[in-house]
């Protein structure tokens, strides 16, 4: 049977594949990397640019890894709800499975919840001159609440049309927000003052970095919508390019500008006008359409643990609502969206995103392929030639690339370490405590 016969008619191609990438990842990075290049210091900038690479890299790997894993196990060939708790089962047995799958559970739930904060918060200062009296507590239940039943959609595939809207909404949004900053340099002068570096402010801000480029959990995802999942390579690229067009020159911009005066939310530095209310309707839709996308492979691992058939049926209808229950449950009790993306970025993403890649990819190019298992070449097209001996016993990787990937996943480890030690040290601080909101809904307006 030829390769050709065997690829899906429908599905996902490169471009529509980056363009969820982009949809799921740009957004919250736009309005909390400022904040965090003026805790890192210019070195942020570098950081951004290093971490895109990487993550495209490693992106690029754990897409590989997914190919590997179907070559050698034709029971994967067709659509599979896990195919990241598979790669890590498949390198490193249950023990991975359940690693992953408690990280991605970790990581798309808290994603989830910092897009709901962000969106109730912007929605919040949209209308606050209509109604100053009313918490961004009570915006969380309302967007809550008009999402659950958007969440009932399948599979990404299913509804394309949303990513496509965020990452237009963000790309518009981004083009604004930089005009926006231009103009307000007059109003702040030659003259700006940054903050001074500290450890914890460091690499908390290395975390929120993190999280700016950590969409993988959802990339396996994606890549098994693909009509062919060998090109998913050139669809992360394109996606990570598109990304950092979009984060670089706004951090940079806001960084010369702003300096230590920015906040978490670069929306409420920026000086009031029309353009600041369209750039925050253009953010808060995207932040509501990448809720969609990210609590979307979260939704699909549940489901599948308690029996919620794939096909649409009432079970989902009553599941991803529960689902989108919770996440409001976590909005409202730390109504802090920078300490929780924070913490998600500094272990969860970092170790879904840089050491889990790398790690899966090395053990499974050693791993000899069980004998006893038919060979399925079928879905693996790939003209690279370290991937070229899928049938031998194990797969030559350069030493290049061998020494690029320990040193991912040296840095990652002891960035990510630090980093989510900086975040749980600042969500204990009392200085920066919130009342949750269903103690005290006008506390934490």
């Amino acid at each position: 049977m030829s390769s050709e016969t065997n690829q899906p008619t429908h599905g996902l191609t490169i471009w529509s594949t980056s363009v969820f990438i982009v949809g799921e990842i740009a957004g919250s990075g736009v309005l909390a990397l400022p904040k965090a290049i003026d805790n890192s210091g210019w070195i942020g900038l570098v950081l951004i640019v290093v971490c895109a690479f990487a993550s495209a890299y490693t992106g690029a790997i754990l897409g590989r890894a997914w190919l590997i894993v179907q070559s050698r196990n034709p029971q994967y060939q067709s659509h599979v709800v896990d195919p990241y708790p598979i790669i890590g089962e498949q390198a490193f047995g249950k023990f991975g499975r359940y690693l992953v799958s408690f990280s991605i559970n970790f990581t798309l739930f808290g994603v989830s919840v910092v897009f709901l904060i962000l969106a109730a918060e912007n929605l919040q200062d949209l209308i606050s001159h209509a109604t100053k009296d009313v918490s961004f507590c009570y915006f969380i239940i309302i967007l809550a609440v008009a999402l659950m039943p958007v969440v009932c959609l399948g599979t990404p595939k299913d509804f394309w049309p949303i990513a496509v809207g965020a990452t237009l909404a963000t790309g518009l949004a981004c083009i604004l927000l930089l005009a926006r900053i231009i103009q307000d340099k007059d109003k702040h002068g030659d003259t700006v003052v940054h903050s001074e570096q500290e450890f914890t402010s460091f690499f908390t801000a290395f975390g929120t970095i993190v999280f700016a480029f950590g969409g993988h959990p959802a990339f396996p995802t994606f890549q098994a919508d693909m009509r062919n999942k060998a090109d998913f390579k050139w669809a992360v690229l394109l996606g990570y390019m598109i990304v950092l067009a979009m984060y670089l020159p706004t951090s940079t911009s806001a960084y010369f500008i702003y300096g230590d005066t920015v906040k978490d939310n670069i929306l409420l530095t920026t000086t009031d006008s029309p353009i600041t209310y369209i750039v925050q309707t253009l953010i808060t839709l995207h932040l509501l359409f990448g809720f969609v996308i990210v609590i979307n492979p979260f939704c699909q691992e549940v489901e599948s643990k308690f029996g919620v058939p794939k096909e649409f049926t009432w079970k989902r209808c009553v599941a991803r609502p529960l689902m989108v229950l919770c996440a409001l449950f976590v909005a409202e009790t730390i109504p802090r969206f920078g300490a929780i993306l924070a913490l998600v970025g500094g272990s969860t993403t970092t170790l879904l995103a840089y050491i889990c890649p790398s790690v899966f990819y090395l053990k499974l190019c050693r791993k000899p392929r069980d004998d006893t298992a038919p060979f399925v070449r079928d879905e693996f097209i790939d003209n690279e030639a370290s991937l070229q001996k899928l049938d031998t016993d194990f797969i030559e990787v350069p030493l290049w690339e061998k020494i690029l990937n320990y040193e991912i996943i040296f840095i990652g480890l002891i960035a990510g370490i630090a980093s989510t030690a900086s975040a749980i040290k600042d969500i204990a601080s009392p200085s920066s405590f919130r009342v949750p909101c269903y103690v005290d809904p006008s506390k934490p307006a």
